[in-house]
């Protein structure tokens, strides 16, 4: 999907700057004709709606989201301007998401050199459970809870 969105963005990008010598009535004209095409293609579809992939979706709610309402409301689109504004609340919300995801999932591992202390005290005194494995550990001043003994052991 990025490589994709990237493509649009440079395709796009030379798009612009096939506009650049373009008189103002050259775009006014290409702008009508347009126009024309989306009307034709809802002609076409019917009651049927225009399916976007993902990356066209971005494309557009990146495009279109800084237009105010009023003037989005005047553009002739294939969707509705607020499913344009939906599909950039989507996309904000993944890149949050994305953004705020922890890199690694679950609690963080127990320390190497305290999985070793509590083998080396569990083989020396073979006796104990790990309860008194922890209180060991405790006077010793390895902070580590019960459980984390039980489950390395």
């Amino acid at each position: 999907m990025l490589l994709r969105l990237a493509y649009l963005g440079v395709t796009n990008a030379f798009a612009l700057l096939r506009l650049l010598p373009m008189s103002d009535r050259d775009k006014d004209a290409e702008i009508l004709a347009l126009r024309h095409q989306i009307t034709v293609l809802e002609r076409q579809l019917g009651g049927d709606r225009a399916r976007f992939t993902p990356s066209d979706r971005a494309f557009l709610a990146a495009l279109l989201h800084r237009l105010p309402l009023l003037a989005l409301r005047r553009v002739r689109l294939l969707m509705r301007p607020d499913t344009v504004l939906r599909w950039h609340r989507d996309l904000a919300r993944r890149r949050h998401a994305a953004l705020s995801r922890p890199k690694r999932p679950g609690r963080p591992r127990t320390v190497r050199s305290i999985r070793i202390l509590v083998l080396r005290l569990a083989r020396e005194n073979p006796n104990w459970g790990y309860r008194r494995l922890h209180g060991e550990l405790l006077v010793l001043g390895v902070k580590v809870a019960a459980s984390t003994v039980w489950k390395i052991l």
